[in-house]
């Protein structure tokens, strides 16, 4: 688990917004989410296809396609504010604090170029070290990460290797500068399950030996239970559920959670049938006032369709939603 300590994060995300000007109106893809992350833990970020997860990490590394845009809000590392710095100013802090690994190897590595090539520029670009000792570095990087014969696969090129080993060299580029936050986006969803188990295995391995922070963003609820410290539910932009991972997996509260949750097949507690959640994800230009939940919500009551609700501390967690609110009957 993560170290708990009075320091303030690593990374902290406050009151983010993200939006698409289009023909018809603007709009608005992640709705003032907030969300930290302390050195060494991992947290999931976990939601349907449409819920902003990807949007919000592309966002923290400065990578967001246009037209869409930050439209309020702050990102801090360390402390200090990065959503507002230039192009080049950010080019810089991605790759030397802040790695990032894909769905997709193919779209990190240059299929002209060797590993060798892309390890050493790389190390080259956001260290001091000349080109023997960044190839050594690269040595140990890719047998750090578990690449067998390394030595003789630093000649290879991408298409050599295995959808799971590319994605392992993908993660030794990650970590090259010794970032200290990793954004994670489905790094596992193309591959096998026994490779996604050898994945995470070694994105926890690398976290705790390392100390390197994680954004781990998925749809995959039992990769969050095997990986994170804590998770965050996102819906339709919003952070609906936030908590220690044990507590929202044990003790979800949001509707929308427990639906997730109920969706898990269990080994040692056999369902005749698994939780279904009716309906889809509400496009960005459908998204419905209120709770946006509150059209596929078995337990939806006036107020949710009217006013959107913030979240609110309940045991461990944090939930946004009317149940928990003891104005209306609910818990509180």
């Amino acid at each position: 688990m993560a170290p708990q300590n009075d320091s303030p994060p690593l990374l902290e995300v406050r009151n983010l917004s993200i939006e698409f000007p289009t023909r018809r109106g603007t709009l608005v893809a992640v709705d003032d989410i907030s969300l930290h992350i302390d050195q060494g833990e991992v947290l999931g970020v976990v939601g349907e296809s449409g819920a902003g997860k990807s949007l919000t990490g592309n966002a923290i590394i400065g990578l967001l396609e246009h037209p869409g845009r930050i439209a309020s809000g702050e990102i801090l590392l360390n402390g200090k504010r990065i959503d507002n710095l230039s192009y080049e100013q950010m080019r810089r802090i991605r790759g030397r604090d802040i790695g990032a690994v894909f769905q997709d190897p193919l779209t990190s590595l240059n299929p002209l170029y060797t590993v060798s090539r892309q390890l050493v520029e790389t190390i080259k670009v956001h260290t001091d070290l000349d080109t023997g000792a960044a190839r050594a570095r690269a040595l140990e990087l890719l047998e750090a990460v578990g690449i067998p014969a390394a030595k003789e696969r630093l000649s290879s090129y991408p298409h050599e290797f295995s959808g799971g080993m590319r994605q392992r060299v993908v993660i030794a580029l990650a970590l090259a500068a010794e970032p200290r936050l990793i954004i994670a986006d489905e790094p596992t969803t193309a591959l096998d399950v026994s490779i996604q188990a050898q994945i995470i295995a070694l994105l926890k391995r690398l976290c705790a030996e390392r100390g390197t922070a994680v954004m781990l963003v998925t749809h995959d609820m039992g990769v969050i239970a095997e990986t994170a410290d804590r998770v965050a539910v996102m819906y339709a932009g919003r952070v609906v559920e936030t908590g220690p991972v044990a507590s929202v997996i044990q003790n979800a509260h949001h509707p929308y959670t427990s639906g997730l949750m109920g969706s898990i097949p269990h080994m040692k507690h056999g369902v005749n049938r698994l939780t279904q959640i009716d309906g889809a994800m509400p496009r960005l230009n459908a998204i419905p006032q209120g709770c946006a939940f509150n059209p596929r919500c078995e337990k939806v009551f006036d107020r949710c369709r009217k006013e959107r609700p913030e979240l609110i501390s309940i045991e461990q967690n944090e939930v946004a939603c009317w149940l928990y609110q003891s104005d209306v009957g609910g818990v509180s």
